[in-house]
């Protein structure tokens, strides 16, 4: 990141952000759309560097249930391909004229074993084979385990249900102009005391050297008693402002980055929630207003919350 425009000297820096100050060592925006740390971490063992439990219970669902399915499959391969090394005359009930047919039916009887269903129709004879499906029983009954576990740990994982808008706005705003954004509860949720913070993110140069410096954004509104429909966060940009004098230009040609950090209380977990994201400046739109999200339905009885309008905003001249 590199600014060339002098910041408000008004402006009061913070030192706990997290991101660090050296930012010639610093690439790319600090924290992604999805709110995850910009960060890729090197110098260890990748096995060492991956959290198993937080990979399968943050990855999509589809890949999650392909995981767990390939699982199974290479699982039971696997196990027959042992059964049909020792011999398939070791498990009793095979009948079979050619190879294929004997390792097929080497198969299915490993996903019986593997599950513990055990039909009945083919038995183990023998040290090894009667071996072989102990193990193979045991290992079926740990993972099985395991993956329900992960379901569950699916299933009932705190998150809060929160939608940001794909673009901040400078919009108009009493005598002057502010940064806003919005976001939105989009679930059956209930959402309350909910708390935001603004931090600014740029480069600025001190002595020769590129350094990060942080501003705390102040809001007009940064808590709600309950986040129901869309609450727009307004940072009025007045001469304490550290973007106080930034024309249009300066959002196109400087790399800054708005840091999004909010908490909500969800009275279903009765615990607090957490969400992140930001808006690098080419994020930002200047000169518009969002337009609003919610309107009453045709009998008065309703009000209809529209959330495909959630980044929706018209251009305006500003003051």
């Amino acid at each position: 990141m590199a600014l060339f425009k002098t910041i408000n000297s008004k402006a009061k820096t913070i030192n706990s952000s997290g991101f660090g100050t050296n930012a010639s060592n610093y690439g790319g925006r600090f924290v992604n759309k999805n709110g995850d740390a910009n960060v890729k971490k090197k110098g260890i063992a990748l096995l060492e560097s991956i959290s198993w439990h937080h990979f399968m219970l943050n990855i999509p669902r589809w890949h999650f249930l392909g995981v767990i399915v390939l699982f199974y499959f290479v699982a039971n391969l696997f196990f027959a391909s042992i059964y049909y090394w020792i011999g398939v005359e070791n498990l009793n009930g095979i009948v079979a004229n050619t190879n294929l047919e004997k390792f097929g039916q080497a198969f299915f009887f490993s996903i019986q074993t593997y599950t513990t269903v055990g039909y009945g129709h083919i038995n183990p004879t023998g040290f090894w084979a009667s071996f072989v499906s102990s193990i193979e029983a045991l290992t079926g009954l740990l993972t099985f385990a395991i993956a329900t576990g992960l379901f569950y740990g699916r299933f009932s994982k705190p998150q809060a249900f929160v939608k940001f808008s794909e673009n901040a706005v400078i919009a108009p705003y009493e005598n002057g102009t502010a940064l806003m954004l919005r976001m939105t509860p989009f679930k059956n949720a209930n959402l309350t005391d909910a708390e935001a913070r603004l931090t600014l993110g740029l480069s600025v140069e001190e002595n020769g050297i590129m350094v990060n410096k942080f501003y705390q954004l102040p809001l007009e509104l940064d808590k709600v008693n309950a986040l129901t429909l869309s609450w727009t966060l307004v940072h009025p940009i007045t001469e304490k402002s550290p973007l106080y004098n930034f024309t249009a230009e300066d959002y196109a040609s400087i790399e800054g980055e708005i840091l999004v950090f909010i908490k909500v209380f969800d009275d279903i977990y009765s615990t607090h929630l957490v969400k992140r994201t930001s808006y690098i400046f080419k994020e930002v739109v200047y000169g518009a207003k969002f337009n609003i999200m919610y309107n009453r339905n045709e009998d008065d009885s309703k009000t209809i919350l529209d959330l495909q309008k959630l980044n929706s905003f018209e251009k305006v001249t500003l003051p």
